[in-house]
């Protein structure tokens, strides 16, 4: 379990905890107020009763609610479920045995998650998340647009570009022109401006009331005070929020509906509660990656959690006559702007709506629906806002591009179905970019010779094989080819079918050595490196100074760049386990930041590594460099120093004021910092205090330079071995300073000896 879930779950042992009671209160009264017309319009929508999308909204508040690990999520009946409601209610012939269809449903839902089935919510791409979040605001206000006007001929919810009363999003709206009605428009349109001024005025802000439900006690008033005036004023029924009422408590119960249990063998039964529970769980899954984004807290939904919520939520719906259930979007945006900080709201959210349906439902129908409208609109807003574009904008067009279309296929379509396009269109530029470049390509230098390393794609399908044949046929003669699939998830038959011909047949045929690597098991093409790629007594044997100093510089600029050779330290601990032959020694600081292995990029056995502070050569140092050279046959000593060395000022603190101790406790530091110190400029010590604290960088560089020259001459002087291995020209020597800053290294003039003159300034071969 993630610490996200973890602190979800600390939540949920104390559900009735009072910190954040107030916002969610309020956050649930908010949902409430929008869910209500949702819900009945969604049943209307649906081809069922008003009342079943009432009970469906209920159960998802208090059952899911209280189940869900989701903290700001709502569920309820929602728009993506419409056709699949409508189209099995006329399939099956009857209500009730649409309700078995849901529990039934539930039930699957409940097994999909317990079999672990919310893994698919992590397949989703960024882009279609976010292209759903802009869609459903500019959903939100094309279809609310109608009713902040009153022409609410069949206020549903329903977020299709196609409606039900065969009219779509954009007839809508050129609808309204024949349809204003003044009250409802001046309560509309007066809640939208309060919303506005809601939000700037510090008055209002400070009061702690949330703005939609100022905007509903506006709407109320407004209801009331229209009513003397008559037409054109007056806010009539069919304006404003439609609660079935009944008379009594027995009435309500009197609004329920059974499942048919006798249709428990009926394969269409069966078949709609698949549908049922596959719709229902994708958006679900989808919608909780959504959520989890506008989340201001941030915290990550348990998907297999939330499918065992979903499920017993079906369960119960359908058990008590409700419409199926899964997460809503527009209710979550609505919740989350609200200001809801844990899933109370959701359940206070699910109360209200039975204490409207049972205790005051009158009161619930003097809601104006244009004041709602307002609410959703200002939420719509915040969703499709235009710094989103911008952001994908930037990301590059394979951000983009499937932004861009899930937005519009959800605008032109429903929400389902749009997210399922924008899917496609994203695994297609998936499928695109690795056609477009199936592997890449990088010749490495080693000092056995080039390899390419041929790296294959994370998804490689029948449709590379032409370009992989391409690469390979392209291979001259007697060259080292590595093809590197440790990257890949699936490689398909057709691919290792040419790798393994390659390898074993049409390779050797014409001179090219294949290596192959980081094939899974079941694709039964085992690891064999047919080249060698460390230091050999072979490839030592062979070495010329020159050489051993080119790769090393060779290295320097892999580091530079960031391209530093792929290896795999196993097989080089285990091949050099039986002896070591290296091509260098390289005496260093003991500077935590210049390791010599990986500034000059070697692997294991490649290099010796003298470390010392300062770089010094002690009579240690020069013993075992002696024996790095004279015994162990490396070819080349480098002398390293770096910039912004320690040792270095503190040599110069003490050649310049000897009279202020360096680490006085530190008694062996007293000879590196004597021979360090030979090499500081007296007119350095001449300069004022403060200028040489404000210098002192300079000055440390500086000598650092000339403590590296003096260390390599110094080398020669004491070491007859050494000296006498340079003049025969079997080892060379060269100083080098490291820029800690930049990454570059650089040759001190006047250091190279046994190496030809032009060798710190020949062109290195292009590692790519």
């Amino acid at each position: 379990m993630t610490q996200t879930e973890l602190d979800n779950d600390l939540v949920m042992q104390s559900p009735w905890d009072a910190k954040h009671l107030p916002a969610d209160l309020m956050a649930g009264l908010v949902t409430f107020l929008v869910a209500l017309p949702l819900c009945l319009g969604i049943a209307l929508a649906s081809g069922a009763s008003a009342i079943t999308g009432v009970i469906a909204g209920i159960v998802a508040g208090v059952v899911v609610g209280w189940l869900s690990g989701a903290q700001v999520m709502v569920s309820g009946p929602a728009a993506g479920l419409v056709a699949v409601v409508a189209s099995q209610i006329a399939a099956l012939g009857s209500f009730e045995a649409l309700l078995l269809a849901v529990v039934l449903a539930g039930l699957i839902q409940i097994a999909l998650g317990l079999a672990q089935g919310g893994f698919i919510k992590s397949f989703v791409p960024t882009s279609v998340v976010r292209g759903l979040l802009s869609a459903i605001g500019v959903i939100l206000i094309l279809k609310q647009i109608p009713h902040l006007f009153g022409h609410d001929t069949d206020y549903e919810g329903e977020m299709s570009f196609f409606q039900p009363d065969r009219e779509n999003t954009f007839s809508e709206l050129l609808a309204i022109l024949g349809d204003l009605h003044p009250g409802a428009m001046v309560i509309g349109l007066a809640s939208l401006a309060l919303i506005w001024i809601w939000g700037r005025w510090s008055v209002t802000r400070a009061s702690g009331i949330p703005a939609p439900l100022a905007v509903v006690a506006f709407g109320i008033a407004c209801v009331a005070g229209f009513a003397p005036l008559g037409q054109p004023w007056l806010v009539e029924p069919s304006h404003r929020v439609q609660l079935p009422v009944a008379e009594s408590l027995g009435g309500v119960l009197g609004f329920l509906h059974t499942p048919d249990f006798a249709q428990v063998g009926n394969p269409a039964v069966a078949w709609a509660a698949l549908t049922i529970a596959l719709v229902a769980s994708l958006q679900a899954l989808l919608t909780t990656e959504a959520v989890d984004r506008l989340d201001t807290r941030r915290r990550t939904t348990p998907a297999n959690r939330e499918l065992v919520a979903q499920g017993l939520g079906n369960c119960v719906s359908g058990m008590l006559g409700g419409l199926p259930i899964t997460c809503e979007i527009v209710r979550s945006s609505v919740n989350i702007d609200a200001g809801a900080r844990t899933k109370r709201a959701a359940i206070v959210h699910g109360l209200l709506l039975l204490a409207a349906l049972v205790l005051f439902p009158r009161a619930i129908n003097q809601i104006p629906l244009s004041c709602l409208a307002a609410i959703l609109i200002a939420t719509g807003l915040r969703l499709a806002s235009p710094a989103v574009f911008r952001e994908m904008l930037k990301a590059g067009r394979y951000q983009l591009v499937p932004y861009l279309i899930t937005l519009v296929a959800i605008v032109f379509t429903d929400p389902l179905q749009g997210i399922v396009i924008g899917l496609v269109v994203s695994l297609g530029f998936i499928l695109w970019s690795n056609q477009r470049r199936p592997m890449r390509l990088v010749v490495e230098h080693h000092l056995a010779g080039d390899v390419t390393r041929v790296e294959l794609a994370n998804q490689v399908s029948f449709l590379n094989r032409a370009e992989l044949r391409r690469v390979l046929d392209g291979m001259p003669r007697g060259r080292h080819v590595l093809i590197d699939a440790s990257d890949s998830v699936y490689i398909d038959p057709d691919i290792l079918e040419t790798v393994r011909e390659y390898r074993d047949s049409i390779g050797p045929a014409r001179g090219v050595h294949v290596s192959t690597k980081g094939f899974r098991p079941k694709y039964e093409i085992a690891d064999v490196i047919n080249f060698v790629d460390f230091s050999s007594r072979e490839l030592q044997q062979d070495l010329t100074p020159e050489r051993a100093f080119e790769y090393l510089r060779a290295g320097t600029a892999r580091f530079r760049t960031g391209t530093q050779l792929k290896r795999d330290l196993g097989r080089q601990m285990v091949a050099t386990a039986v002896g070591q032959h290296p091509i260098a020694v390289v005496l260093s600081c003991i500077d935590s930041r210049s390791p010599a292995e990986i500034l000059f990029d070697m692997g294991l056995g490649d290099i010796f590594s003298v470390r010392v502070a300062g770089n010094v050569a002690t009579d240690e140092v020069l013993g075992s460099m002696e024996f790095a050279c004279a015994v162990a046959g490396a070819r080349l000593v480098v002398v390293l120093g770096h910039t912004r060395c320690g040792a270095v000022n503190a040599a110069v603190q003490v050649a310049c004021h000897p009279e202020v101790p360096v680490a006085p406790e530190c008694v062996h530091l007293t000879p590196i910092m004597e021979s360090i110190g030979r090499s500081v400029d007296p007119a350095s010590c001449r300069l004022p205090a403060d200028a040489l604290k404000e210098q002192k960088d300079e000055v440390a560089d500086e000598v650092t330079i000339k403590n590296v020259a003096r260390v390599v001459a110094e080398i020669r002087r004491k070491s007859g071995v050494l000296d006498r291995l340079v003049r025969e020209g079997r080892v060379g020597i060269v100083g080098m300073v490291y820029d800690v800053g930049t990454g570059s290294t650089r040759i001190v003039p006047g250091t190279l000896a046994g190496l030809p003159p032009g060798a710190a300034s020949a062109p290195l071969p292009a590692q790519g």
